[in-house]
């Protein structure tokens, strides 16, 4: 459910004394996630080195149809933020997967398999703003079917949140016909290894019992892996905010400089966008991956978006047509970039370690990128 929806949950909960605080409270609530993420990232990532990329992924699967339907049943602030802690906590499959689409590649395809995992981000911000914005409050949107005192009239936010538990269930049925990618192509040894172990197994040829201890010291070495995630920590800092400001701008009120977007009109923008994603990812990062290589396309891409994103502002003056193609093309334009620049960083990480301390690099990666994405809407809603 996209972040706009569960703005107008703060709205309904009533949680706020002013419209203003919204953002404020909102932020709280898309913190918490990353804040539960951050915490356990590491974790899964080392359950994956040493138990394989299949059963993390599947654990992840369960949890989000668990919690994501409970978070639609939530009656206060604090059961919003609870469910969506506990999501973050057990959402290890991210982790799993980028290792997972790196090794089920051959070494020449490897950037097309992880461009495939931020793809399927560009398909989820199609079906996720599609299925927030025309579910949410379906009672009021569509009382011939929905009516105030049913189920779903009680609980405005529960369809949108089940419609998405259903698919993610759907997809952990087929998660069970996955192939296990650990190990494929290495020695029976490194299966039984600790993950920052098998790092320094990987870097020296003789390993001591003395860098055996220190392996996590040496992970943290890696500057190819530690420099990409620095950079992508900053970007989803940045990123996660302007998703924040952006949820809340386009539906606050004409005075309060927003442009008044209901929530159908705010799914159709991130709709395009996606779209927008996809083709990107699809036609134009292969392209470009074999070009310039992802660190040239990081920065490009970079530098592009800051004229992009000082022209918002803007926006607000314009009305009609001219607004809605405007926005449109920023926003398509703006995500499509960020799709280019996070998939060029995940590359440089997963390409800068070996595959049995793949699972712990990403751990590492989501970890730093989740409280980075945790104070992202804190901020972006305060501001």
């Amino acid at each position: 459910m996209p972040n706009y929806n569960y703005c107008l949950q703060i709205k309904d909960l009533n949680i706020a004394k002013r419209e203003e605080d919204i953002g404020f409270y909102a932020g709280f609530v898309g913190a918490s996630y990353m804040l539960g993420r951050a915490l356990l990232s590491i974790f899964w990532g080392k359950v994956a080195d040493r138990y394989g990329r299949k059963p993390v992924i599947i654990i992840g699967l369960a949890t989000v149809v668990l919690f994501n339907t409970l978070f639609g049943l939530n009656l206060s602030y604090w059961m919003a933020i609870s469910t969506r802690f506990l999501l973050g906590c057990f959402s290890g499959a991210l982790v799993a997967i980028r290792a997972y689409a790196t090794e089920i590649f051959r070494e020449e395809h490897q950037a097309l398999g992880l461009s495939t995992v931020t793809t399927a981000w560009g398909v989820g911000l199609i079906i996720g703003p599609a299925v927030g914005g025309f579910f949410v409050q379906p009672a009021e949107k569509y009382p011939n079917i929905f009516s105030k005192t049913s189920f779903f009239g009680r609980f405005p936010y529960f369809l949108p949140c089940f419609s998405i538990s259903a698919l993610a269930f759907v997809v952990l049925m087929i998660s069970f016909w996955f192939p296990e990618t650990l190990h494929k192509h290495n020695k029976k040894d490194a299966s039984n290894s600790d993950s920052f172990e098998s790092v320094e197994t990987t870097t020296f040829p003789t390993v001591t019992d003395e860098n055996k201890i220190n392996s996590k010291k040496s992970l943290l070495k890696n500057w190819p892996l530690m420099s990409s995630i620095i950079v992508y920590c900053i970007f989803c800092l940045h990123d996660m905010a302007y998703s924040e400001i952006f949820s809340l701008w386009t539906v606050s009120p004409k005075k309060f400089g927003g442009l008044n977007y209901s929530t159908e009109q705010v799914g159709e923008v991130l709709a395009i966008s996606g779209v927008g994603m996809i083709i990107s990812q699809t036609l134009l990062y292969p392209y470009l991956g074999k070009l310039i290589g992802p660190i040239m396309v990081s920065r490009i891409g970079g530098i592009l978006s800051v004229p992009l994103l000082a022209s918002y502002p803007f926006l607000a003056a314009l009305s009609g047509v001219a607004l809605w193609l405007l926005l449109n093309l920023a926003s398509l334009m703006k995500n499509a970039l960020s799709l280019l620049i996070c998939t060029a960083l995940i590359i440089m990480q997963n390409r800068a370690v070996g595959q049995e301390q793949r699972g712990a690099a990403n751990g590492i990666a989501m970890t730093t990128m989740s409280l980075a994405k945790a104070v992202g809407p804190s901020m972006g809603g305060a501001m």
